[in-house]
């Protein structure tokens, strides 16, 4: 079948192949958000898929993030002295922007000005009114009064009171659209574009329109894998990058700018730390043919392990390294248990599936995470005596994981349910959380 030719494509006329790729998109389940927290996981690559066990490994991250809160506000504990916990948030953050970062990646999405700021003012609005609606009614419920003052200490604060997520992870999206369409334009001029003529700018719009913002490849797997690889080297270049800046935060004797108020005040500080996991999730799904090799190889998950044990303790318990050293094993643990959790969820795909009871649940939160995030904080419990008692008994890591665990479980069920009673309405589904109600399925649609 002969290729549309471009003066087809700019008058509207589409060819069967291009008529028939909404229905193929549907089959496959791509669709909605796969960017923003609480969308499906789609891998877009060679096929494009829904990838069940990664939304359970972001229900499962929800949860970590959910515990690690109960336990220092409402438990009133010390995090840093609790094993588990401490355990915990040396990879629970990492993990949910490594996760971002290797979703944010689009294989055919074609990254012109027009594409790039459709995706920034999506991005804009998904993840900047949920935060402010939700901060402005946290501070208002649950700060002392006055409430003006509580509001501006919150907003010019690093954590944002504890709204700094989504907040970060804007900052980021926009740091890596404006690159991907630098890098797009670079390649471009330098006549090394990859985009093919099957993926014309009028039919990105089109997909656009319907929430859909890529294609899948509709040539053979040889080319797909050409595209995968397409502009590697420059985000390769960012990745280090942005490793040297996160290495350069924790070198306060050398530099100074960490402290500086607009880095606390806009919370960029947190962007320093953490985008190069972002990054690094989204290197390994432009790589994702080569990751998967790795990822099955005999030796990587045993040399992880040992890693991450010997690192995590010298961490948390040792402390044979000093000043500027230190990070060096704090940053290898993070690494090793970010790829533990990630290869364990992907090797054990079979118990995440729907068809799974503890798949189903995990699923469930894993595409509901900015619900959970943004309203789990007005139902911390206040139980301020289990956090010093905890401490006071020394070594419980079985009976402090447990009960944190059941009370963030109880948490989340109710922001669970909040987060249903506003969905009714469409219009908080659409500006609270993201997510635009379907159309009304015609005759003949499979649903």
């Amino acid at each position: 079948m002969s290729k549309p030719s471009r003066s087809q494509i700019q008058g509207g006329e589409q060819s069967p192949q291009r008529r028939s790729l909404s229905p193929s998109l549907k089959e496959r389940g791509v669709g909605g958000e796969s960017l923003v927290l609480g969308a499906g996981s789609v891998v877009q690559g060679p096929v494009s898929h829904r990838l069940e066990w990664l939304d359970a490994l972001r229900g499962f991250t929800m949860i970590l993030v959910v515990m690690n809160h109960v336990y220092g506000h409402g438990f009133q504990g010390d995090v840093k002295a609790s094993v588990p916990m401490a355990l915990c948030q040396l990879f629970r953050m990492p993990l949910f922007f490594f996760v971002s970062g290797f979703l944010a990646y689009k294989s055919r999405y074609v990254w012109n000005w027009v594409g790039t700021r459709v995706m920034l003012l999506k991005k804009l609005r998904v993840q900047l009114v949920p935060t402010v609606v939700f901060m402005t009614a946290y501070i208002a419920l649950m700060h002392k009064p006055p409430f003006w003052a509580a509001l501006g200490r919150a907003w010019t604060s690093e954590t944002k009171a504890g709204y700094w997520f989504t907040i970060v992870l804007l900052e980021m999206f926009v740091i890596y659209y404006l690159f991907e369409w630098l890098a797009a334009r670079l390649s471009s001029k330098r006549g090394r574009a990859v985009a093919p003529p099957t993926v014309p700018e009028g039919a990105s719009v089109e997909l656009q329109q319907k929430n859909i913002t890529s294609v899948p490849p509709l040539g053979g797997e040889r080319e797909a894998v050409t595209l995968q690889r397409a502009n590697i080297f420059p985000f390769f270049l960012l990745w280090l990058l942005a490793l040297a800046a996160y290495a350069t935060a924790y070198m306060p004797s050398w530099f100074h700018y960490p402290k500086e108020p607009w880095m606390v005040q806009t919370s960029f500080i947190r962007v320093v730390r953490y985008f190069h996991l972002f990054l690094f999730g989204n290197l390994l799904h432009r790589c994702w043919h080569q990751a998967q090799r790795l990822l099955d190889s005999r030796w990587l998950y045993p040399l992880l392990i040992m890693v991450a044990l010997v690192c995590s303790v010298e961490f948390l318990k040792w402390h044979h390294l000093r000043l500027q050293w230190a990070n060096l094993p704090h940053t290898l643990a993070i690494y090793s248990l970010v790829l533990i959790v990630f290869g364990f969820f992907r090797h054990y795909a079979a118990w995440f599936t729907k068809e799974r009871r503890v798949g189903r649940w995990l699923q469930y939160i894993g595409v509901r995470t900015l619900d959970v995030y943004l309203i789990h904080f007005f139902f911390f419990p206040h139980l301020p005596a289990l956090g010093p008692w905890f401490k006071a008994q020394g070594n419980n890591f079985v009976l402090e994981t447990t009960t944190a665990l059941f009370v963030s479980l109880l948490v989340i069920a109710f922001t669970l349910l909040t987060s249903n009673i506003l969905r009714v309405s469409p219009f908080l589904k659409k500006w609270l959380f993201g997510r635009s109600t379907p159309s009304a399925a015609k005759p003949g649609d499979v649903m």
